[in-house]
């Protein structure tokens, strides 16, 4: 496996060691020794797994105080954008975001500590999308931004009018009525 680490720290782009023959393929997706050795001790509680189809945008979510999670993010099928917004307070990248491409070809991952956001759109027909996380789900602790928050700016990839969210994301305020991470 090889950690790739991104403008901001924290945020790391997995890429597994593929073994590809006639049959298909093998790789190890997660090895907990593997991942201490790279620095990612994040130990794993709970696995979710979501279906969506093109334009979807998932996000921006979090959990807040002691039920924050760091997240291992994947694409079973499909491809999307993977979107990590830094909300830990005092950093020095706060409202800063990391976008990565995930997909089933690709076989990457994204890891996400705590104290960011997490979101994600669909870029293909469908995708289905799992992530680990460190800590269990919380009801009470959830929080989220606005996707299209334009303190933050992304680009998710998707025309304004193929795009497609639910309610509950709506609502959302913007990323000054987000409370800050604090480790």
């Amino acid at each position: 496996m090889e950690f790739i680490k991104t403008e901001i720290d924290g945020v790391i782009i997995v890429e597994p060691r593929v073994f590809s023959d006639e049959r298909g393929y093998f790789y190890e997706s997660y090895n907990q020794a593997t991942f201490d050795a790279a620095g990612i001790t994040a130990r794993f509680v709970q696995d979710n797994q979501s279906s969506s189809s093109y334009g979807v945008i998932r996000g921006l979510h979090c959990q807040q105080g002691e039920h924050a999670q760091a997240k291992l993010v994947r694409v079973i099928e499909g491809k999307v954008l993977d979107v990590a917004v830094d909300i830990r307070e005092g950093s020095k990248t706060f409202g800063k975001y990391v976008a990565v491409e995930l997909s089933a070809e690709n076989k990457r991952q994204l890891f996400i500590p705590r104290g960011f956001l997490h979101g994600f759109s669909v870029l293909s027909e469908t995708a289905v999308f799992a992530y680990k996380c460190d800590n269990l789900y919380c009801k009470a602790s959830e929080a989220g931004v606005r996707f299209d928050d334009k303190d933050i700016g992304i680009d998710w990839k998707i025309p304004a009018d193929k795009v497609i969210v639910s309610e509950k994301d709506m609502l959302h305020g913007g990323l000054k009525d987000v409370a800050h991470y604090r480790s």
